[in-house]
């Protein structure tokens, strides 16, 4: 029998209430609040015009709007339902999907950073629809994040919704805060993991992921 779970931006999912309780970065985005985009938009445009940037020319006159809309497009999560299926075949091995595009921003500067996703699982008594891998990693980059952060969520979460045996994470990104700012250093990128069950305590199991999601 096909079950489906719907993920709500506003229901927290991941892990025990306790844990929710304790550490707010693990709630799912969109807790409830609504977007008051009038707002960001004055906002965008005092922050323009608190950097000298003068917006009164035709060209820049809809930009702290324009400005508002796309951080109100990259912090959107919408609901989905997470199907999953009775594993009535055993299948044992592992299931990936590779190369999951992403997009988020950096808490820390709210600058974008992008890249690829390779998520996978062991399966135990229940399959997931392979769509579902991508809309849990666009559901958890819908928000201000660290790398690390957004790997161990992804992870986290597949292992207490889906119950596998095993399951891994891999993200490979470009962050721009670290290539137009700072250090500048352009075609740099960083790869983080996260790891659970057999992809984790079993040695051949955990090569066989990285291997398989071209990590070296």
């Amino acid at each position: 029998m096909t079950q489906e779970l719907v993920l709500d931006p506003c229901q927290p999912a991941a892990v025990p209430a306790a844990a929710l309780a304790a550490r707010a970065d693990l709630r799912p985005a969109g807790d409830g609040r609504g977007v008051d985009l009038a707002a960001a938009q004055r906002a965008a445009g005092a922050f323009m015009s608190a950097l000298g940037i003068k917006f009164d020319s035709e060209e820049l006159r809809e930009t702290p709007a324009r400005m508002a809309r796309a951080y109100a497009e990259l912090l959107d999560s919408q609901p989905f339902r997470l199907t999953t299926f009775p594993n009535d075949e055993g299948y044992d091995e592992l299931v990936l999907a590779r190369d999951i595009p992403f997009r988020t921003v950096c808490e820390h500067h709210l600058l974008p950073f992008s890249g690829i996703a390779h998520v996978g699982y062991l399966p135990g008594e229940r399959l997931l629809g392979l769509s579902k891998l991508a809309r849990v990693v666009e559901h958890y980059a819908a928000r201000p994040q660290t790398q690390e952060r957004l790997t161990k969520q992804i992870a986290d979460f597949l292992a207490a919704r889906l119950k596998p045996r095993g399951a891994g994470v891999v993200l490979q990104a470009e962050h721009s805060c670290m290539t137009l700012r700072g250090v500048r250093s352009l075609g740099a990128s960083t790869v983080t993991s996260a790891l659970h069950g057999t992809l984790r305590a079993d040695a051949r199991s955990r090569a066989e992921f990285f291997a398989l999601a071209g990590v070296q």
